[in-house]
């Protein structure tokens, strides 16, 4: 843990940092509030203060000093006394506008009463599995529990969607090495993909060509579960995800799938009406194919200054090989003119993975350990970024160059989109892997532009302003 922001670590699923947040349910709103203090001896120390709301009558309080090391456990044991019935948190409101406009936010919306919010465990412990309610659209006729049987699941899907237009069709190009081997008996499936968060996606992004019908959650969830069905990764990375409590966590565990999510600590989600939290990384892995080792959650910085982009890493070891291999999923800073901001977090991660590696081999300069890296780096080929990471010291190569004729060319577009402001087709997406540990043995296809059609993406046919990426992989001898 030393090579990662410890208190990003322990409190990112509780979406406060140094702030105000709010959350309520059918019980009264519990406000937290998060302030970091000094010590005599120059040690940080936060206070916690555990408020619920009553628009007509006063605060009752709750306030804990402790140090920061120390942090989960007590504020698990002060708030116990809330912990036996556990609650689904149903909405977010950041301060951001100072007192007053949390002040009326909480009297225009909190109008319920009773017992205190409890604060489910999840939040107090990332690697914890989320104590919250799937959404009913997955559940079994009269259950609460999501189809364990991937096809019938896609099934269903498919079903809901209805006379929706085709879905893309995709292949793998099959690739051999230099001796002319192809592909091994059991590779492993991996899946990168930008989902685009749903909050994000009807408040914010604009898409001009986009009907707001193909955007609405009700129609979009379906299109994101048939997309991961039909190709079943074992490892499977995806960004801008704010419904992973209700939905991915889920539905995807009960098809056998352990994860890990790190929302933003300053997710644009929050700004948008009805959002359901703060969008985020999230890492999904076979738990047939791969036993959890480790993992973390890393708050990606800029010369020392900690910013808003995250990346989950995880250490897993293969059950039919018995290797060891690490895997990070990240998604750093859009928008052009921060190309200076993306190659600082950029080298920051590869910093973390550098020092991961180094502990994990200890002193023995012969092992080697596999590494992947997905994510959205919202940076084109030619930017600074993606050179650092081609250069790096780790050994590392992008898996899509292998569609190219020669081996070394990207693809033209991993997303491609029309807002207000103009017409964007790049790509910004990549799937790195350590060249000397890892084989790509297969890679999925691009849709062409006619396939894409006129209005771009998203669309009724899919879901999301990015393509996904799909590979698989096989370990080197």
């Amino acid at each position: 843990m030393s090579s990662v922001d410890s208190k990003t670590s322990s409190f990112s699923s509780m979406w406060w940092m140094g702030d105000i947040r709010v959350y309520k349910d059918r019980a009264e709103p519990l406000v937290l509030r998060r302030l970091k203090n000094k010590t005599a001896d120059s040690r940080d120390c936060y206070t916690y203060s555990v408020q619920t709301w009553q628009p007509s009558s006063s605060c009752s309080l709750l306030t804990d000093v402790f140090s920061s090391g120390q942090a989960k456990r007590q504020v698990s044991s002060n708030l116990d006394p809330w912990s036996s019935s556990p609650s689904t948190l149903q909405s977010l409101c950041p301060m951001g506008g100072g007192a007053t406009r949390l002040c009326t936010t909480l009297i225009q919306t909190f109008k319920s009463s009773g017992a205190p919010l409890p604060l489910p465990s999840s939040y107090l412990d990332p690697h914890q599995a989320a104590l919250t309610n799937l959404d009913p659209d997955f559940c079994l006729k009269g259950s609460s529990v999501c189809p364990p049987d991937p096809v019938e699941l896609l099934h269903q899907c498919e079903e809901a969607l209805g006379d929706r237009p085709p879905r893309f069709v995709r292949s793998f190009v099959p690739l051999t090495d230099g001796n002319g081997n192809s592909a091994t008996s059991s590779p492993i499936r991996v899946m990168q993909w930008n989902i685009l968060a749903q909050a994000l996606g009807v408040g914010m992004d604009n898409f001009a060509q986009c009907p707001l019908e193909a955007l609405s959650w009700s129609h979009r969830k379906f299109l994101i579960l048939e997309e991961i069905l039909t190709y079943r990764p074992h490892i499977l990375c995806m960004q801008e995800v704010d419904h992973f409590h209700d939905t991915f966590q889920p539905i995807l565990a009960g098809l056998g799938y352990g994860s890990h999510f790190c929302p933003k600590p300053w997710s644009p989600c929050l700004d948008v009406e009805g959002n359901t939290g703060p969008d985020g990384c999230a890492l999904f892995f076979d738990e047939s194919r791969f036993e959890l080792l480790d993992s973390v959650n890393i708050r990606l910085s800029a010369k020392m200054i900690p910013t808003n982009q995250v990346a989950v890493v995880m250490t897993l070891r293969c059950r039919s090989t018995g290797r060891c291999m690490c895997v990070a999923v990240t998604h750093l800073k859009a928008r052009s003119g921060w190309e200076w901001l993306r190659s600082a977090q950029g080298s920051d991660l590869l910093w973390h993975l550098q020092s991961l590696v180094q502990t994990l081999v200890g002193g023995d300069s012969d092992v080697r350990i596999p590494l992947l890296i997905c994510g959205d780096f919202n940076a084109v080929p030619d930017e600074e970024v993606y050179r650092r990471f081609a250069a790096s010291p780790l050994g590392l190569d992008s898996a899509y160059k292998k569609l190219s004729q020669d081996g070394l060319t990207e693809p033209e577009y991993t997303t491609w989109k029309i807002r207000a402001t103009g017409e964007c087709c790049s790509t910004l997406d990549y799937i790195w892997y350590t060249r000397d540990t890892l084989k790509v043995d297969a890679v999925l296809d691009m849709p062409s532009e006619e396939q894409i059609g006129p209005n771009r993406l998203p669309s009724f046919h899919y879901p999301s302003d990015h393509l996904s990426l799909v590979c698989d992989f096989s370990f080197r001898e």
